[in-house]
C-alpha cells in the first residue's frame, strides 16, 4: 500500500457495493480520517461517477469474450483498458452525465 504524506488529502468515492462494505475497509477509513475524505455513493450511480462509464465501455468490449484462464482474462482487460485510456474522446464521453468537465 502506498503511504500518503500527512496533510495530503485523499478523496475516496466509495460506492455501497456489498463487497466494498467489509469491516476491513471501514476500519481503514476510520483509522485514516485525518487525511482521507470519503464520499458515499449508491452502488451504481453513473450520473455521479464517471468510472461507471469506463466500466460500461470495458464490459461492452468483453461482451462475447470467453477467457481460457485468469491470466488470459487479466491480459485482455488490461489491453482493453489501455485502448480506452488512449482514446480521450471515450473517457471524455463518460463525464457529461456527471456534470463534471
Amino acid at each position: 500500500m502506498t503511504h500518503v504524506q500527512l496533510g495530503t488529502p485523499v478523496v475516496w468515492c466509495w460506492d455501497n457495493l456489498n463487497v466494498h462494505l467489509v469491516k476491513e475497509l471501514a476500519d481503514f477509513a476510520e483509522e485514516h480520517q485525518d487525511w482521507l475524505q470519503i464520499f458515499q455513493m449508491p452502488s451504481y450511480a453513473p450520473e455521479l461517477n464517471p468510472a461507471e462509464g469506463i466500466w460500461s465501455l470495458l464490459k461492452r468490449h468483453l461482451a462475447d469474450f470467453a477467457a481460457a484462464d485468469l491470466t488470459h482474462l487479466t491480459r485482455v482487460i488490461k489491453r482493453k483498458l489501455k485502448k480506452i485510456q488512449h482514446r480521450p474522446h471515450l473517457v471524455d464521453g463518460c463525464l457529461p452525465p456527471t456534470g463534471l468537465i
